[in-house]
């Protein structure tokens, strides 16, 4: 196994160690916060965040070891960049339908004039 240079060692351990702290700072938020509507948007930021600084640094270990760029790494950044806006906004929709079936009091509509 090649031996890397001790620079990308230590980006490849921040960029861990960031991605973690986010993910930890994002299971916290689902804890700590109270109602589903709030705990949607802050965690899922914080986890998308932290999973970027992870792939990150699988893109920057696997680059460096191969001697050249790594583009298959880039799936994950791009896919998640995809599929946790689309999720979000699904989630959040059920959940407000889930609501208003109930008929428990639900946030208004917004509307465009001010």
């Amino acid at each position: 196994m090649n031996e890397l240079p001790v620079w990308i060692q230590v980006a490849i351990g921040v960029l861990l160690l960031l991605g973690s702290l986010f993910a930890l700072l994002g299971a916290i938020g689902m804890v700590r916060l109270k109602d589903y509507f709030q705990r949607m948007h802050p965690p899922a930021l914080a986890s998308t965040i932290g999973a970027w600084c992870v792939s990150l640094a699988s893109i920057l270990f696997f680059s460096a070891q191969a001697h050249e760029p790594v583009l298959h790494a880039w799936l994950i950044p791009i896919l998640l960049a995809i599929t946790v806006p689309v999720t979000t906004l699904l989630l959040a929709r059920a959940a407000l339908f889930r609501k208003r079936m109930a008929g428990e009091p639900v946030p208004g509509e917004v509307s465009s004039r001010q």
